[in-house]
Formats: structure tokens, C-alpha cells, sequence
């Protein structure tokens, strides 16, 4: 029996995880995933959750029941690639053939002083619930939002929408929405607007304290919370066990998303450094999924003694919500940059909603596809078999 084993149930290692047992019915092979968690924790809807929304409870064995796949819950305390094997809550061993590495990623509370004792974070419905509880009191005024990205603007929007009594600040060194094109960030900002987000771009935080935090240059922004969501790091276990790293600590893989120093080993997702024609591939729902299907899919190839396909991939759009009832959709070329295309308002919540409910029947999709079936990103913005 080829024992493979799939590190994380995000939304690449799922994905990888129901592929591979999809595809290797009829084979001897089992197929094991590793969770920290029976819970399956939707990254995409997390600022919903700290600003107080319940949402669906979903769990890893629902979503695995008739594949066949084993679960082993516990933390991943190490990987030995030597013996192929890896612990689990420092007292378990699990043995593979072929590894699939999809721990993701963390918010990087050490990139400045005092984030990682100050700071609320997103990390999870455990940390996204402390935030929400921290505010249903309503005694606390301004809330700081470290970070510009697509977390930060969702989060400020969010927390302002359904807390209109809050003064929300979001702390920025670029304007968000830098990357859209104009008339998609024109929207993006009336929506800010609207909702009473102050918008501090060109901040540069140096430094987070217990009732605010500083900027570079010495001034201090008070705030009675701050949110933390100024970019992410990955776990040390892949650095720990001797592959090949990049900076960041991200598993370096080759073209067909096999580690360069470890064959054996397949990384997906956010804890994974994928080079593209356009550069490095950054971590999001709509790359880490792909990633989990095409490892999947060459481990098979591999199993039949067929030779490995690259992996190419495209960026389509970045959706981004306002709230419940306002969003925006930019249309991308591959690379990340904008077409003119792009939508707003209720449609586009309608559309980021539509993409943010897609991983569940997606997974029951791709169980049921052909043991033969092959995944490549064509022209036209669609990953198709």
C-alpha cells in the first residue's frame, strides 16, 4: 500500500486530500490527512466572525465522509524526511511514502515590537471570536486595523459596518487597493467613506502598544484595540526537517510543485514558494486550491510511472467585500494586474459571496472527477481538466 499523507486541512490540502482519493479508487493507496483540528476554518469569512456574525460550523469529517480518507487530528510537532515519518502532538508517528506539505500560514505578529502582545489577529474562529467578544460590549471607541491588504480593508469595513459606534482607523503604507484599476479603487474608497473608515495611508508602524501604536517618526495613534493583519509567516517545521526554504520559509518547489531538495515531498498553498513566469505566486484561496489539485494529480501520474506536467496558473480576479451588501471584483490578467473589467455593489457581493461558498460542492467535484482527469490553467482565466 503507497501511504500518503496530506499536512493541513485548509483549502489546498483538502482540496489535495478528496483529489488524490478521487483519483486512486481503484488503487492500493491510502490517503491521511493530518489536522490540528476537526474544525474547518474558512480564512475568507474570519472578519466576519470578529465582527460578531456566527457562521456555519463546519467540520473536516463531514467534508471527508465517503472518500475513504483518514484523519489524524493533532499538531504537527515534526517531520523526518530521512525515515519518512512524521510526529504528531510530540508522541505519534505516521508514516508515508509521499508527504504533501499545506500547513499554510499565520499572521506575522513578530514583524514589529509588542504585535504579539497587544494584537488581536485572524488566525482562526478561536482568535476572531476574542475580538468579537472584546467589542460586543461596546465600551471600547476606536479600533486601529494594521494592514492594508485585502484583510485589513475587510476587516475595517466589516467591523464599521456592524459596529457604527466605532471609530475604525486603517493603517496602511500604501492606499488600499493600490493594485486595482481606477474606477474599481474610486469605489473601494467611497466605500470606506461611507462606512466612516479613517484611512491612514503611508503608515509606517513601528511598534504596537497596549492603547495604540507608533508610527515611525514617533507619533502615536491611540486606539482601545488594535487588529494585526500586516502580513503572514509559515511554520518552521520545513526548515526544522532540512528542505530547502526560501526567506520567508517557504518549501522551494520545483515546476511540477515537488520539493527541490526532497522529490518526495509535494508543498501547496501558503507554505509554498511557486515560481511563475510573472514571479512568485502569493498565497489566496484562488491559487492555494489549484496548487492542491495539480499536486494531486502528479502524484498520480507518478504512481503510474507517467511523467510529471508543470504547473502553470493564472490569477483571474480579486474580489474584495465592504460589508454585507457592497464589495468589488477587479478583473485580473494572469500576472495580478487589472483589466479594465470589474464590478461593484451588490453584484459583486453576490459574486465574492458565490466565490466564497465554492470550496464545499468543489470538493465533492473533484472526488468524483476521472482517475485520468488533469488539471491546467488555459487562456481564458479557467482552470479546466
Amino acid at each position: 500500500m503507497h501511504k500518503i499523507v496530506v499536512l493541513g486541512a485548509g483549502y489546498a490540502g483538502l482540496t489535495a486530500a478528496v483529489s488524490l482519493a478521487g483519483r486512486t479508487r481503484k488503487q492500493d493507496v491510502r490517503v491521511t490527512v493530518v489536522s490540528a483540528s476537526e474544525r474547518f476554518t474558512e480564512r475568507l469569512r474570519l472578519h466576519q466572525v470578529a465582527s460578531g456574525q456566527e457562521l456555519k460550523d463546519l467540520r473536516i469529517p463531514d467534508l471527508l465522509r465517503g472518500t475513504g480518507i483518514e484523519l489524524v487530528t493533532g499538531w504537527v510537532t515534526g517531520i523526518d524526511p530521512e525515515t519518512r515519518t512524521v510526529r504528531v502532538d510530540d508522541e505519534r508517528i505516521v508514516r508515508y511514502d509521499t508527504l504533501v506539505y499545506a500547513l499554510g500560514s499565520v499572521t506575522d505578529t513578530r514583524a514589529v515590537p509588542g504585535a504579539d502582545d497587544h494584537a488581536f489577529t485572524l488566525d482562526g474562529p478561536a482568535e476572531a471570536t476574542v475580538l468579537a467578544n472584546r467589542l460586543a460590549g461596546g465600551e471600547h471607541r476606536t479600533v486601529a486595523v494594521c494592514g492594508g491588504g485585502l484583510t485589513g480593508i475587510e476587516a475595517a469595513a466589516e467591523l464599521a459596518e456592524r459596529h457604527p459606534g466605532l471609530d475604525v482607523v486603517l493603517l496602511a503604507r500604501e492606499e488600499p487597493g493600490a493594485a486595482f484599476g481606477p474606477a474599481a479603487r474610486r469605489h473601494l474608497d467611497h466605500a470606506l467613506r461611507r462606512l466612516g473608515v479613517r484611512v491612514r495611508a503611508d503608515s509606517d508602524i513601528v511598534k504596537v502598544l497596549p492603547h495604540g501604536v507608533e508610527l515611525a517618526g514617533g507619533e502615536t495613534v491611540a486606539a482601545d484595540v488594535v487588529l494585526w493583519v500586516g502580513g503572514v509567516r509559515v511554520a518552521p517545521l520545513a526548515a526544522a526537517a532540512g528542505l530547502t526554504v526560501d526567506d520567508r520559509g517557504r518549501i522551494v518547489t520545483d515546476a511540477f510543485l515537488r520539493s527541490v531538495s526532497h522529490p518526495d515531498v509535494y508543498a501547496i498553498g501558503d507554505a509554498a514558494a511557486i515560481r511563475q513566469r510573472y514571479g512568485m505566486m502569493h498565497g489566496t484561496c484562488q491559487s492555494g486550491m489549484p496548487t492542491g489539485v495539480h499536486a494531486a494529480a502528479t502524484i498520480v501520474r507518478a504512481l503510474a510511472g507517467k511523467a510529471p506536467r508543470p504547473f502553470r496558473f493564472g490569477y483571474f480576479h480579486t474580489p474584495v467585500s465592504l460589508g454585507r451588501g457592497d464589495a468589488v471584483v477587479q478583473f485580473t490578467h494572469p500576472d495580478g494586474s487589472p483589466r479594465r473589467m470589474y464590478l461593484t455593489g451588490r453584484r459583486a457581493a453576490w459574486y465574492k459571496e458565490t466565490v466564497s461558498a465554492s470550496p464545499w460542492p468543489g470538493f465533492a467535484r473533484t472526488y468524483k472527477l476521472p482517475a485520468s482527469g488533469m488539471f491546467a490553467w488555459r487562456r481564458g482565466g479557467k482552470y479546466t481538466r
